[in-house]
Formats: C-alpha cells, structure tokens, sequence
C-alpha cells in the first residue's frame, strides 16, 4: 500500500499521514511509532525543557532510523539553542508552534532542514513560503487546541491556490476518506492530532481516553477562557466554569499557573516579562492574553498528563466525535492508506 506524494518523496516516509505536535502527548513514544509505521511523527517541545526535549530526540534517533521532525515555538527564551539542537541532531523536519523566524527558516534551510509551519490563513502561507518554507499544514477550525474560524473544506482550497509549495491538510481527518478528500482538493497529505492522540502507543491516560471516546460530535467547544485565544477543548465541568468566570478571577487562577510553568521550565522571570511585552507591542497579544497564557499549558497538563479532568481541559478536535476505537499507530496508518487507496480506485473507475 503506497501513495506517492510532494510530502512523501520531500520527507522519505512511506505514507502521507502526519502526527501532529501535541503538548504532553507528541513524545518519543508516539513519534517512534508513527515513524516506524511510515508517517511523520512531530515531537511536541513547547512543553519541554531543552534537556527533555534532547534527551526525546535521541531516544527517538535509537529506536528509529526512519525521519522525523520537531515542533518549536519561535518566540521562547531558548528558541536559538533549539534551533542548534536540531541541526545538530539531523532533525529531518522542523515545523512552529504560532508564527516562526524568517532568520530561523534560513538556518534550517542552510542546514538541509525541512521547514513546515502551520498555518491558519492563505496570507500566513504565502509569508512563509516567501521566506523558504518547503510545505505548510493548514488547519481547518474543525482541529483540536488553537484554531481558526474557517472550516477546512474552505481553508485548503484557499491556501492551495495561494502557493506553489506543498500543501498538508489538518483540522477534520480521522480515516482514509479524509486523505482521499483531502488529495481531491489538492493537498499532498493530512496531518491529525487526535485521531493519534486516541491510540495504544498514545501516553495518555486510558481512562481520559476513554471520556474522548464517550463523546459526540457536540462534545468540543471553542473557548477563550483557556488561555486567551479560541482553544478547541472538551467540553467538561471545568471548561463550563472557565466558560462563566469574569475578570478578576480569571486572571488570578492564570497568575498561579504562571509560577507554576515557570518553575516546571526554568525560565526567568525575566525572561518571561520580556517575551510578554514584546508579544504586545506586536499586536499578537492583548495585556490581557498575555496574563491567561500560561493557562494553556498547565491546564493542558493536568488533564492529558495527571488525567485529572476535574482540573485540566483537554484539546479536541472536532473528529472526536467519529472516533469509537484505540488501534496501534501501525493499524491506524495502514487503515487511513488502504481506505484512501479503495476510495481513490472507486472515484477513478466511476470517471
């Protein structure tokens, strides 16, 4: 079973089928697994330290030779010695959390360094391929965690006549359909979050697992009570509390978790200030956000880490709801490949 495509014969891998960068969940484990089964797996390492994210590297580089990639946030303190890290490593693929560094997309390239951000706008695609990028993955506001307002059947066709590089659908896939579909609208391959999330390899709790598997096609909602910017989440009783609380108490609950992050990452306070601000006088940011952010990752930890959903959210995709089993990354690839072959054989002989 193969389907030749840009990503496939750009990348080396076997299968178009991405996993994505999710925090506390895209770890050496998962990415392994991904890659040994013939997809791009993507280490997740806004939520790691820069010995943590080394040491998930090379555990990756041990028990697979196969190519793999790292998602970075352009903007943390430590960004250019990640940037080092990689190269250093042989990294295949580097992609970016939020917008990346025109300066960091020439490093990777000058290092023989795939470079694929994500993007969530015709526009954000066109800069970035001006500035080098090899291929982009552009999420529909049907995925999981940050997310648009614009549904992928709309997104993807924007962003594929928009630019002559490589195209990767996300936001929406869980089977192999979705990659026929996703192929028919002219990108070379689909990249899914919790579809991989909701596996056997996947270090999640089974029971947080298994309260994403209850849920229906209602059971996400987009909210900015997380950490300032629409999250897609499961709706639980804490996001409906979040969802109701006001001013002051909002930004006191982000205030405690603030000091927790930075003493889970080491990152100075001043360090932290500074990024803040500048975050501001970009226009990225409101003062506001910029107090919640650090909601995001703690309240994210705690759910799909500690599985403590009484105190954790837990990003959702929309698919959630389309999703009833918890196969091996191995299966889950061979299904979406073999399905996507049979709908593309059954489209042709109807021509």
């Amino acid at each position: 079973m193969t389907l030749h495509t840009a990503l496939t014969e750009m990348v080396g891998i076997k299968h178009p089928v991405v996993q994505t960068g999710m925090g506390w969940v895209s770890g050496s484990k998962l990415v392994t697994a991904t890659a040994r089964a013939g997809g791009l797996g993507i280490i997740a390492s806004a939520t790691m330290t820069y010995d943590e994210l080394k040491t998930a590297i090379r555990n990756t580089k041990e028990r697979t030779d196969a190519p793999f990639g790292v998602n970075l946030r352009a903007d943390a303190e430590d960004a250019q010695e990640r940037v080092a890290l990689l190269i250093r490593e042989g990294v295949r693929v580097a992609s970016f959390a939020l917008a990346p560094r025109r300066e960091m997309i020439a490093q990777f390239k000058d290092a023989g360094i795939i470079v694929i951000p994500t993007v969530g706008a015709a526009r954000h695609a066109e800069k970035v391929a001006g500035w080098g990028a090899d291929a982009v993955i552009v999420q529909g506001s049907e995925g999981g965690g940050h997310t648009g307002n614009v549904a992928t059947s709309l997104l993807l066709p924007s962003v594929v006549r928009a630019v002559d590089i490589p195209v990767i659908a996300s936001g929406g896939f869980f089977d192999g359909s979705g990659l026929a579909a996703a192929m028919a609208y002219g990108a070379c391959g689909i990249a899914m979050g919790t579809r991989f999330l909701l596996t056997s390899e996947s270090t999640v709790p089974d029971s947080v697992k298994h309260q994403y598997l209850a849920r229906g096609l209602d059971g996400t909602v987009v909210t900015t009570k997380v950490d300032g910017l629409p999250h897609r989440v499961l709706r639980t009783e804490l996001v409906e509390s979040l969802e109701g609380s006001r001013g002051a108490r909002t930004l006191a609950h982000a205030l405690v978790n603030t000091f927790r992050f930075r003493k889970m990452t080491g990152i100075s306070w001043r360090a932290m200030v500074t990024e803040g601000l500048t975050l501001v006088r970009n226009g990225d940011r409101t003062l506001a956000q910029l107090m919640m952010s650090a909601n995001s990752p703690m309240l994210l930890r705690a759910g799909l880490v500690n599985g403590d959903t009484d105190a954790g959210v837990l990003a959702a995709g929309q698919v959630v709801g389309m999703i009833d089993d918890l196969p091996s990354v191995c299966e889950l690839i061979e299904r979406i490949v073999f399905e996507a072959e049979s709908r593309l054989d059954e489209l042709q002989q109807a021509r």
